[in-house]
């Protein structure tokens, strides 16, 4: 195993209390995690990506040229910074302040899908963080062959970024769409 360090280039708190870290990897690349409070819980948003390949037209990662996967160590190192610097480690008599986790944060998570899942399967193990599986939302652009092996290999939540009902309209907001349309996405979903 590795224990991966990384250091932080930026932080920003919101005046909700929101919380961006840009954070700096041992190799010097940077990827962002986000913590959003909301009244009874709060929600890391984790990276899975250094970069995307996917280009969607609202993503600020998809004007970023994809740089790499991140390794086991560096997308459960999101969660457990976040735990350290928001003291959330179970003390007795107080609420937790980390509740939900979403890989919706920079990259397709589809794309980096072995460290995915091994990191799901830490942050929900009970030797591990002991995360409930319902608490924790994978979210993919659309990846169809994906989707059906997701459905064999976790039991968390799955979201799809659709953005658009038409093909037409996705395309251009989604280029994925134009490999895996919206019909053939439907289905995918259906099966799963």
């Amino acid at each position: 195993y590795h224990i991966s360090h990384f250091s932080v280039s930026k932080k920003v708190i919101s005046k909700d209390g929101t919380r961006k870290w840009l954070f700096k990897l041992e190799d010097g690349k940077e990827l962002e995690t986000v913590y959003i409070p909301d009244n009874n819980r709060g929600t890391i948003c984790v990276s899975s990506q250094v970069g995307c390949t996917l280009s969607c037209s609202f993503c600020h990662t998809g004007t970023m040229k994809f740089k790499r996967n991140l390794n086991v160590a560096e997308i459960l190192g999101q969660v457990m910074y976040v735990k350290n610097e928001l003291q959330d480690w179970n003390q007795k008599g107080n609420k937790k302040k980390i509740t939900n986790l979403v890989f919706m944060g920079m990259g397709e998570p589809f794309f980096n899908y072995d460290n995915v899942i091994k990191a799901i399967n830490i942050l929900t193990n009970m030797k591990g963080l002991a995360f409930s599986k319902r608490k924790i939302t994978l979210s993919t652009s659309g990846v169809v062959p994906k989707i059906l092996d997701f459905k064999e290999d976790s039991d968390v939540n799955l979201a799809v970024s659709l953005h658009a009902a038409f093909d037409e309209v996705r395309d251009i907001l989604v280029p994925l769409n134009k490999k895996w349309p919206i019909q053939i996405l439907l289905k995918a979903l259906k099966d799963y």
